[in-house]
């Protein structure tokens, strides 16, 4: 169970109580909207987390949730007590650490999201080092190329590589994500070497999505390019296949095309032109209040495996 959802001083007198775990189960609640979801990870029934629930808005006098046979909701005054909610339980947290209680032990199913590339490269060879070393804490990873709304599948947390766009999501850089416009030699023996982005337009590139717009820092200022090719995916692993058959030349993330610049097998080029967007890395989770220590506990495992500089950026094979 988290530290801080332990029962709080009186407020208003002895017949009239805030429990902070009461607090702790609406925000839960509210964050998964799924008041039995955020009942187990308190190891309450469904039965005992919505009974608490209707406790504190009673001793509130106001709704917070709206209830349907699916999901919930916040009411208006729910999303008013939401943010009073986390500010106290911020407080909580920073007031027990600064008597040097100590942090709960990692308990709980974690629920982690990430694309599958980046998952089975990086993070799936140390997943079982992260259970031995928590041995309370089991892992349900989704390896998945798709967007995954957080709080409607239930993911306590996320990994996404790229530009984050705006949310309510927190957010943790990891690790810094460096990209290269790279080919085959065969490819550029066969095609010639680009010399300038502009150069892009005459070849054959490889489209990650709907990644069409390659943007450049020139000495003339900024450059978007407007690519086009016969090859369109949302999986890197493909656009790295075609890469390494000498089949177009494509913009890369270094944590997927590293070992193969280094063994020669892939050029990079343009190397002067650098990509305007810097983009990185990310843990991405609901909320800062009550972030439960497992999910805390692998993102830290996630940011001191991965390094800075990166361990992909530095390795020598």
């Amino acid at each position: 169970m988290n530290p801080i959802a332990q029962p709080a001083p009186s407020l208003s007198g002895d017949r009239e109580r805030l429990d902070l775990l009461d607090v702790a189960l609406f925000v839960r609640a509210a964050l998964l909207a799924n008041v039995s979801a955020a009942g187990r990870e308190f190891g309450l029934s469904a039965a005992v987390a919505s009974s608490r629930i209707a406790q504190l808005e009673k001793l509130l006098g106001a709704r917070l949730l709206h209830r349907t046979t699916r999901r919930i909701s916040l009411t208006q005054d729910g999303e008013v007590f939401m943010t009073r909610a986390e500010t106290l339980l911020d407080a909580a947290a920073a007031a027990r650490a600064s008597v040097g209680r100590a942090l709960a032990e990692p308990q709980g199913r974690l629920r982690v999201s990430m694309s599958s590339s980046f998952g089975r490269q990086h993070v799936s060879p140390v997943i079982s080092e992260f259970l031995r070393r928590y041995p309370g804490v089991s892992v349900d990873l989704r390896l998945t190329d798709q967007l995954v709304d957080l709080v409607d599948a239930g993911i306590d947390v996320a990994i996404r590589v790229g530009v984050l766009k705006d949310s309510s999501l927190v957010a943790r850089r990891l690790a810094v994500n460096r990209r290269v416009i790279c080919a085959a030699p065969a490819y550029l023996a066969e095609r010639g070497t680009p010399r300038h982005p502009s150069d892009l337009t005459q070849h054959e590139c490889l489209i990650l999505s709907d990644q069409r717009d390659w943007a450049f820092v020139t000495p003339a200022g900024p450059l978007d390019v407007r690519v086009s090719g016969r090859l369109v995916t949302d999986n890197g692993e493909v656009i790295r296949d075609a890469l390494l058959a000498g089949f177009g030349i494509a913009l890369k993330s270094t944590w997927d095309v590293a070992p193969y610049l280094r063994s020669g097998a892939l050029v990079s080029v343009l190397d002067t032109y650098p990509l305007a967007e810097q983009v990185a890395i990310w843990a991405v989770y609901p909320s800062r209040a009550f972030v439960p220590p497992k999910t805390l506990a692998f993102i830290e495992f996630l940011a001191a495996h991965f390094g800075d500089p990166p361990y992909w950026d530095t390795a020598t094979d």
